[in-house]
């Protein structure tokens, strides 16, 4: 994972999802890696750090502990898994929302799913959310008169875009090393989301930080990152509850793979990695579900899911395990049904020529 981390794995199992137990000896505080290693790897490594903190100072109201995941849109305050009210998450023509069903295989398909069966590991689609709620990334929708806190970022300020941020300071934050902690104002349909974030008293401490306006397809700065090692935004590519009980999911997933090259593709804007073998894939790069894989064995969930990834994809946003795809952490969630996603082989994907040009 991205921050040290002293690790005992004991598997547990609940539903269909395997959890880890870890101690830690350290904080949120402190300054991970960008990018992590796979979910079965210690790491020990540490960048230098610099410790960027944001000029404006603003006064700040800590709320109540108590989250909602319902989908309705609140009167007021935050929403756990809240609705966006009348934000579109990007435009119609963004990246994220782009129908890949019909674009050409990539001429290195074969090569970079040769790479990821190398790496060894897990080598099958894995939902990484579930549990009870347990597992995925959290998010909290907030009104547009959400106060505004400080952020202290203290590893990757140059490349954060400064606070203060309107994130209360009892948002949930995601479990394990990499603490995310995201937030829409759905008022103003911009997107906040932190890295390894912790809260204080009064501010946030945390790796990086990055804000999207929901409303435009701009990308970050060219060999920025984010919140996460892509560069890319979270949220857009979260499995959300709300979209799979209505039936369809319309938007390309993040997923992860072990190791990636040190390259990324648009909308990536940021690599994570020393490597320049050609044949690992480099942040950005987008996978498809193969037309021809046969979905009529899979159902509920697990079918809305598999055939969201025949049209829109998923695009490589970190470096963790193989084939994990990310959701959002909902208590709502059916493990047996997500757990059918377990049986698609890494074999079953190909790589999608998007026609956007590799930058090293």
């Amino acid at each position: 994972m991205r921050r040290r981390l002293l690790l005992f794995f004991v598997p547990v199992t609940v539903g269909a999802v395997a959890l880890l137990t870890a101690t830690s000896g350290v904080t949120g505080a402190v300054a991970p890696t960008r990018g992590k290693p796979p979910k079965s790897t210690t790491t020990t490594t540490r960048p230098s750090a610099t410790t960027t903190t944001s000029t404006t100072t603003t006064s700040t109201t800590t709320t109540s502990t108590t989250t909602t995941t319902t989908t309705r849109p609140p009167t007021s305050g935050r929403a756990q898994n809240g609705s966006l009210g009348t934000c579109t998450v990007f435009p119609a023509d963004n990246a994220w929302n782009r129908d890949v069903s019909t674009l050409p295989v990539d001429t290195n398909s074969a090569n970079y799913l040769s790479a990821i069966a190398g790496l060894g590991g897990n080598q099958a689609l894995h939902p990484d959310f579930g549990g009870g709620g347990a597992y995925g990334i959290p998010y909290i929708t907030v009104p547009g008169t959400q106060p505004l806190v400080p952020i202290n970022f203290n590893a990757y300020g140059d490349e954060s875009d400064p606070g203060p941020y309107p994130i209360p300071l009892a948002a949930p934050i995601e479990g394990g090393s990499d603490a995310h902690v995201l937030a829409v104002d759905r008022d103003r349909c911009k997107l906040y989301e932190l890295f390894a974030a912790s809260a204080g008293t009064t501010s946030w401490t945390a790796a990086s930080g990055a804000v999207f306006d929901l409303r435009s397809n701009a990308l970050r700065p060219e060999g920025w990152t984010s919140a996460d090692a892509a560069g890319l935004p979270i949220f857009p590519g979260l499995v959300r509850y709300d979209e799979v009980t209505a039936g369809h999911i319309d938007h390309a997933l993040r997923f992860t793979v072990s190791r990636t090259q040190r390259a990324y593709l648009h909308p990536a804007t940021h690599w994570a990695s020393s490597s320049t073998d050609p044949n690992l894939p480099p942040m950005g790069l987008r996978f498809r579900l193969k037309a021809n894989f046969d979905l009529s064995a899979y159902t509920g969930h697990a079918r809305v899911v598999l055939t969201a990834l025949k049209k829109y994809g998923m695009i490589v946003a970190d470096n963790g395990s193989n084939w994990f795809i990310t959701g959002a952490a909902d208590t709502r969630w059916h493990d047996v049904d997500l757990g059918q996603l377990k049986r698609v082989p890494g074999s079953a994907f190909e790589v999608v020529n998007t026609g956007e040009s590799l930058h090293k």
